[in-house]
């Protein structure tokens, strides 16, 4: 009988502790809803500014009634608080995301980093990672790292948290400021004119003054067979391929217009090309094998 009562009362306490540690969803929820919120292209901040300041306070109470435990409440928790303006809100989040590595350290540590730099931001001191950038009068209205300590942290430390070194930092700081390519069409509205802008800015380096990066050729392109501009948009996709031939992504976009052109036999090349360049590729997989 004892042993039996034993049993149980192990059992019980096992799943009480697996209870404990199970992730609280209401804190997933505002974490998804304080990130959803800032991916519309439309942000009424007032209200959205009111419904932070209400997660918070949830998140307080979450507290008291020692409904955060896991790793991942800490984190939730600091995504909340760190959209807060005020040193209490920048300094909880500093602690819950620091506790949430404490309890699982394969959690993305750069939020971390970004709540410390946020954190002194806040109070009027440098930061010491170099995760904030500011656009303001007094940066002219460009953007630029906020001031920062550069002695505090150590490149290879910055790397730990998965924040750009010193010198990336500033050619981070270049590449934001860069005017796009759609600025440029809009004010000529044609395609071959902006493929010549990007072949003259790409023979510039470092200092081009546009962002003809593999990626924002490549969204160039898209916004063009957005506004079912295809064969315009076709011309942006192969020239990508040919600045950037290790690219895979860009001979997938590449595929997709071609295919999207009635071009299934070009498609397909283009797609096995980027299958041959990452192997990983799900969607090349399945479109190849779909048309064998």
């Amino acid at each position: 009988m004892k042993k039996t009562i034993f049993q149980a009362l192990l059992l019980m306490l096992c799943s009480v502790n697996a209870f404990s540690q199970t992730d609280n969803v209401e804190l997933q929820k505002m974490a998804d809803d304080d990130q959803n919120s800032r991916m519309k292209s439309d942000i009424n901040w007032i209200i959205l500014n009111k419904e932070d300041s209400l997660r918070r306070v949830r998140v307080f109470e979450l507290f008291k009634e020692k409904k955060v435990q896991t790793a991942k409440d800490y984190f939730n928790s600091g995504v909340v608080f760190q959209h807060g303006n005020d040193t209490i809100s920048s300094g909880m989040a500093v602690k819950t995301f620091k506790k949430a590595l404490e309890l699982d350290p394969s959690l993305n540590r750069w939020w971390y980093a970004a709540a410390v730099d946020r954190d002194l931001m806040r109070k009027g001191e440098p930061q010491i990672y170099g995760t904030q950038f500011i656009k303001n009068k007094s940066t002219n209205d460009k953007w630029a790292r906020y001031k920062i300590d550069t002695k505090k942290v150590t490149d290879k430390e910055r790397q730990y948290y998965s924040v750009e070194t010193l010198e990336q930092q500033i050619e981070k700081e270049r590449q934001m400021n860069l005017k796009s390519i759609s600025s440029y069409y809009a004010s000529n509205n044609s395609a071959d004119k902006t493929i010549e802008l990007i072949k003259q800015e790409f023979k510039k380096g470092t200092k081009s003054e546009y962002d003809i990066s593999e990626e924002g050729v490549n969204e160039f392109g898209y916004n063009l067979l957005n506004q079912n501009k295809n064969e315009e948009a076709l011309k942006i996709f192969k020239l990508n391929t040919e600045l950037y031939p290790k690219g895979y992504n860009t001979y997938d976009s590449y595929g997709e217009c071609l295919m999207k052109l009635g071009q299934k036999e070009k498609a397909i090349k283009a797609y096995k090309k980027s299958l041959a360049l990452n192997p990983e590729n799900g969607t090349a997989k399945k479109i190849i094998s779909e048309n064998k």
